[in-house]
């Protein structure tokens, strides 16, 4: 019999360490808040003017070389001092004979002269299509372009140009 009530006591330690080690009064509340933060990526599309484009110089394209080129082209700048040329809705011209150069020029004839680093032309960009088009400068170029001329290196000749007034 001494040995069951030393078993019953021995039970009755356990079964109470047990409950007094495992009460709420030891547990530690964790509260976990979650914050979500929702980002929208916004693009930015720097070749576009930035509010109103004001335009200094502008004309009409002449075709060139049985092309059916045509259109308006402006010089402008933007309302956070960025220069732009600025192709209008109705310019078109051939695409289907490789890459158009759009170039400066010092004249409406392309003239060039690599040996030289081509002081009467600067490249500024290609068409990418028929209809508006914008091409972001670095700077307002040198008074010496008075033109702009549409030139198609794969067959050697203009497409077109325009007198910049």
């Amino acid at each position: 019999m001494k040995n069951r009530k030393f078993t019953l006591v021995l039970l009755l330690s356990a079964v109470t360490t047990f409950f007094v080690s495992c009460s709420d009064d030891d547990v530690e509340t964790v509260t976990v808040t979650e914050t979500v933060v929702e980002t929208e990526t916004v693009e930015v599309d720097s070749s576009m003017p930035v509010g109103d484009l004001t335009v200094s110089l502008s004309g009409n394209l002449v075709a060139e070389s049985g092309t059916p080129t045509q259109g308006l082209v402006e010089l402008g700048v933007d309302t956070e001092s960025s220069y732009f040329v600025h192709f209008g809705d109705d310019f078109t011209t051939e695409l289907g004979t490789g890459t158009v150069g759009i170039f400066f020029s010092t004249s409406d004839t392309f003239m060039a002269d690599p040996a030289n680093g081509n002081p009467d032309l600067m490249l500024i960009g290609n068409v990418a299509g028929n209809g508006e088009m914008f091409i972001k400068l670095d700077a307002m170029p040198d008074a010496k372009y008075t033109h702009i001329i549409l030139w198609c290196a794969t067959a050697n000749i203009p497409f077109g140009n325009v007198a910049l007034n």
